[in-house]
């Protein structure tokens, strides 16, 4: 079956995470990425988990699924050389140094639009392509500090705490994605390239939502509130006979269903929550307190029912063996198999995205170091064999 983006040419000089993820992504719905690496291998290579017998890594096999792989030295003559020719006919360019370093390797967005001046340009960097701190390296830890989210996340008597998986990285990734499809598109009608920024500072700060306007309207900066929201309550997470259930009651419409769910039809006339912004205002202690006591009567499954039953948003707290094997999961293909030529068989996360007339899907393991560098810089296995004796490959 066709892909969405079969026919594309995407060079990608990308490594760690976010970088790789949007590459990832334009592979496993058809694009041609060629992700070409310094020639020791890119950073991720060599991040666990590592397979015992091959020593690859299983966090460079996931993002790098679906990809062809290449080699160069970008700092020697000959390097520059063969780059400069891979990119004439490139649709895409994705890279994620820092700022600055493209144009000291002279593979910058204004001199590679020299060579090809339709080129989609995508930049996913710490802090962007322009403004004071740009030069700056990042990973997603700094990026989660610097963005707001840190402080705004764990319980009002902890230190902060980051997120657990790398959000900055992964929503800077898919960004980054959706920036190269809007690029596409302009390009499709005016025939003209761009380069297309996108920081992983500006990503966190973009999913703050509520915490902003907390401040720029209600005048108050939001503290860390554990897993209570601060705009609608009930929104909790409770402890129950077996583990926990987060409950999302989203609305005076679905908390009237609650209460009658719970057994406690009087809330609904309660005077402290008769609308959400009462219920906000008088959540702790007492309606928390009242709903963590019912919970503890029942296990996940049954209140999973009893909630699904009277139409409340809910769902067991899963740990990553429990997501994996849920039915729902296995339903929507969210885990698939894919046959690596050194470490055998892995399972990833499939694809979000699902399209009627042109899925996705995982074709190809991520390549060995090198892989494909015959094929991407149209080299004979001798040429290839005298630029690796050089430092080239």
């Amino acid at each position: 079956m066709k892909k969405a983006l079969e026919g594309l040419k995407v060079v990608d000089l990308t490594t760690a995470l976010n970088g790789p993820f949007c590459t990832m992504i334009l592979a496993d719905y058809g694009a041609e990425v060629l992700k070409i690496e310094p020639v020791e291998g890119e950073q991720c290579r060599f991040w666990g988990p590592l397979d015992e017998k091959s020593g690859e890594s299983g966090f460079y096999n996931y993002v790098n699924r679906n990809k062809k792989g290449g080699t160069l030295n970008l700092k020697s003559e000959k390097g520059l050389e063969l780059f400069y020719e891979l990119v004439k006919d490139a649709d895409i360019l994705v890279e994620n140094f820092r700022g600055g370093v493209t144009k000291k390797l002279k593979i910058d967005y204004e001199t590679i639009k020299k060579i090809n001046p339709s080129i989609i340009y995508a930049s996913g960097s710490g802090f962007g392509q322009y403004g004071p701190i740009t030069h700056r390296p990042c990973y997603d830890i700094v990026a989660q500090a610097m963005g707001g989210m840190i402080n705004l996340t764990g319980f009002k008597d902890t230190d902060p705490v980051k997120v657990g998986p790398s959000v900055a990285d992964h929503v800077a990734g898919i960004y980054l994605a959706v920036g190269v499809l809007l690029a596409l598109y302009n390009r499709k009608i005016t025939g003209v390239g761009q380069q297309v920024d996108v920081a992983m500072f500006d990503t966190i700060f973009s999913l703050l939502e509520n915490a902003i306007v907390n401040y720029t309207i209600g005048g108050f900066i939001p503290e860390r509130n554990g897993n209570v929201d601060p705009s609608i309550a009930p929104f909790d997470v409770f402890d129950c006979k077996d583990g926990f259930v987060a409950l999302g009651v989203g609305n005076d419409r679905l908390f009237h269903k609650f209460c009658k769910a719970i057994g406690h039809p009087e809330l609904i006339e309660d005077p402290r929550f008769t609308n959400n912004d009462l219920r906000c205002n008088n959540y702790i202690p007492d309606l928390q307190n009242l709903i963590r006591e019912w919970c503890k009567d029942f296990t996940k499954s049954e209140i999973e029912t009893i909630m699904d039953e009277a139409g409340i948003p809910c769902g067991p707290v899963l740990n990553v063996k429990e997501a994996i094997e849920h039915p729902h999961i296995k339903a929507r293909e969210m885990m698939v198999h894919c046959e690596h030529p050194t470490a055998g068989d892995q399972y990833f996360q499939g694809c979000v995205v699902k399209l009627s007339e042109t899925p996705g899907g995982v074709e190809t393991s991520s390549p060995l170091l090198g892989q494909h560098n015959g094929e991407i810089f149209g080299l004979t296995k001798e040429e290839v064999e005298k630029l690796k004796a050089e430092g080239v490959m």
